[in-house]
């Protein structure tokens, strides 16, 4: 049949081209090629659903989410390695591996900082990949795997059973630009490359796995059935023949030799793609190896290198501060200009108020600098005997050095964060919140439209959204005129949304999508909100005194007077639906838990609301039902702990109807 042969050869060519993109970094066929030639196989397996195979480019989604992962015992352990901190101890290490193999000689790879996967092949198909764990057991992580481009889903001549052993990371480009994605969102950032690798590749939803980009370097063969190796060189080769993306590594006749390899890895690490957190030193000669063997804990042919801090002492020539998308004011120390890690730093991060505080740094202060997790400079103290006469305690300002709006402590007391509704240093992050789905709910205004938008000089607040006009929008870069079209129309529909969804879309602090519902409820409009007391918010249940005066001092301010005018000045809702006649749930609690077949959780939510019931996101003794779809989890065993009545799907919709 013509479209079964076009099936395989478009699955040939992808491959090759993902191999070649990956695996090689020398892509011969241009993103727009494989994209179209993506959809179209996808349209043909749709068309063929018999036709399609786990090794397919297709396959490379993710399936369903996951409830929870399984375990899996390794057959060959993931061992850990033993750690040494100085070459002397490199040198020790060396002793006593020629203790035993006189002849011994080395291979040096850099130390990835990642997350140690084994990856499982039968008959040349990739069928499992599992976590370390304790190196013992892992857990099944074969779904999110699968969403790593660089792992191979079939490979060429296999033997029955290959087990290989591998690093996957989060390239250090795709980290930045996910931080950066997280703070126009106003998420939290994560700390560094290794936790958010770690933190992707245990998503139970092998989606946002595959959004996160997730790349591996593997670097043994745990087990290969049929297969005789020599040296541990012989299987990086034969590693990279299969179509693996192999380790970068260094061979070296002697210590010395080693030493040197380090020193260079450690000198060069900012050109690796991958964090590193040290080099892996282990013995080529696998027979070798055998003689070595392990202790209770660590292989003796192996050992790790840490390469310690580097810490350099500057001089803090000025203290800046930098508002960022969440509002939160971050100072930053200016410095005279000094090499660590392999770069040149200019600027640390001092945290907040209170750490400067706390170590008492000053403008004019030399400090001692370094790189946290090699990543982002960070100043450790103040050279006290070096301060020069005459340096004042930093005062942290009182206003938003962007707006001028004035600053606010956390209640945690960690941040001080600026209190404007309009600051042109969140505008990103609140036009992306003002939009989301459960805020103004407009279709198509994503954080990559936001920021044309915002860089076109078309938008300065939410407000200015509603008087774009199509042709204006259609100039800007990736958009027609028919998407213009369709994006001026979403946010003409937004207009009419209700009143809890608009209080949400504001952004005021401590108000979520629940409280923003118990407000429209409460006060039924914004000009009964925006005129309430004290005394009037805390009487409304689930408001405490916090919540109460961040609405207020919200209110108060000249530029959420400012926004509340635009909207009305575009036409925007400012009150509440009329509650429907039938609340039969009035009272009751439900909270859902499990994959239901005829409703999103938040379809349901929305269900159970409208009939004057709340949906909880937890289980306790004032639950009045548990909802249980398909794989409910630990909400439901904790339901029959506490004795709370569970409702099937179907009798939940026997309720509704």
């Amino acid at each position: 049949m013509d479209e079964l042969r076009e099936i395989q050869e478009l699955r040939e060519r992808l491959t090759r081209a993902g191999y070649e993109y990956y695996v090689l970094d020398r892509p011969t066929m241009s993103d727009y090629d494989y994209d179209h030639q993506l959809r179209r196989l996808e349209e043909l397996e749709a068309a063929h659903p018999e036709a399609v195979t786990p090794d397919s480019p297709t396959q490379r989604v993710g399936g369903q989410a996951l409830d929870s992962f399984t375990q899996v015992v390794h057959k060959v352990p993931l061992e850990s390695l033993q750690d040494v901190f100085d070459y002397d101890e490199l040198r020790q290490f060396d002793q006593r591996v020629r203790g035993a193999v006189p002849e011994a000689a080395y291979d040096v790879e850099p130390k990835v900082d990642g997350l140690s996967v084994a990856l499982e092949y039968q008959d040349g198909l990739f069928v499992r990949g599992a976590t370390r764990g304790d190196g013992q057991v892992g857990e099944d992580v074969t779904e999110n795997l699968r969403t790593v481009r660089s792992i191979p889903l079939r490979i060429p001549d296999a033997p029955g059973q290959l087990i290989v052993r591998g690093e996957v990371y989060m390239p250090k480009k795709v980290f930045h630009a996910l931080n950066e994605e997280r703070e126009k969102r106003g998420e939290a950032l994560f700390a560094n490359p290794r936790n958010a690798a770690a933190g992707s590749l245990r998503q139970l939803d092998p989606k946002v796995a595959a959004a996160r980009r997730l790349d591996i370097a593997v670097f043994n063969v745990q087990w290969a059935e049929g297969e005789t190796f020599r040296t541990h060189l012989e299987t990086l080769d034969y590693l990279r023949d299969k179509g693996f993306k192999v380790i970068p590594h260094y061979t070296s006749a002697t210590i010395e030799e080693a030493v040197s390899h380090v020193a260079d890895i450690g000198e060069h690490r900012d050109s690796f793609p991958f964090d590193i957190d040290g080099a892996v030193i282990k013995v080529n000669d696998l027979a070798q190896r055998e003689v070595l063997g392990s202790t209770a804990k660590f292989p003796r042919w192996a050992a790790a290198y840490k390469y310690p801090p580097e810490v350099k002492p500057s001089r803090v020539v000025d203290i800046t501060i930098q508002v960022g998308r969440t509002g939160v004011l971050t100072p930053k120390a200016q410095l005279e200009p000094v090499r660590l890690a392999g770069t040149t730093v200019t600027s640390a991060t001092l945290h907040n108020q209170d750490f400067i505080a706390e170590k008492d740094i000053r403008i004019g202060d030399t400090v001692l600098v370094r790189k946290a997790g090699e990543i982002i400079p960070e100043v450790l103290s103040v050279v006290a005997e070096k301060r020069p006469e005459g340096t004042v305690p930093y005062v942290f300002p009182a206003v938003c050095p962007v707006c001028g709006a004035p600053v606010e402590r956390d209640e945690d007391g960690a941040h001080i964060r600026c209190t404007g509704a309009e600051c042109p240093a969140q505008l990103l992050r609140n036009l992306a919140h003002f939009a989301s789905r459960d805020a103004m709910d407009i279709e198509g205004l994503g954080i990559a439209v936001v920021e044309n938008l915002v860089n076109a000089g078309l938008v300065r607040t939410p407000g200015d959204l509603y008087f774009l006009k199509e042709e204006d929008v259609a100039q800007l870069e990736r958009m027609g005129k028919k998407s213009a079209q369709n994006l001026v129309e979403a946010i003409a529909r937004s207009r009419e949304q209700d009143l809890s969804r608009l209080i949400y879309a504001l952004g005021i602090r401590q108000v979520g999508q629940k409280t923003g519902k118990v407000l429209a409820a409460r006060f039924r409009t914004m000009d009964a909100l925006e005129n309430a007391s004290l005394e009037e918010l805390t009487a409304v249940d689930d408001i405490g005194e916090i919540t109460a005066r961040s609405i207020l001092d919200w209110f108060a301010s000249p530029q959420s007077w400012h926004l509340l005018t635009r909207l009305r000045e575009a036409g925007v809702n400012m009150e509440a639906a009329e509650q429907g006649s039938d609340q039969r749930f009035a009272g009751l609690t439900f909270v859902l838990t499990g994959t239901l077949e005829h409703f999103t959780r938040d379809e349901a939510a929305s269900r159970i609301e409208a009939l004057g019931g709340k949906s909880a996101g937890s289980v306790s003794k004032k639950t009045s039902y548990v909802v249980a779809g398909e794989a409910a989890g630990s909400k439901l065993r904790k339901a029959q702990e506490l004795g709370v009545p569970v409702l099937s799907e179907a009798e939940f919709l026997a309720m509704l109807e």
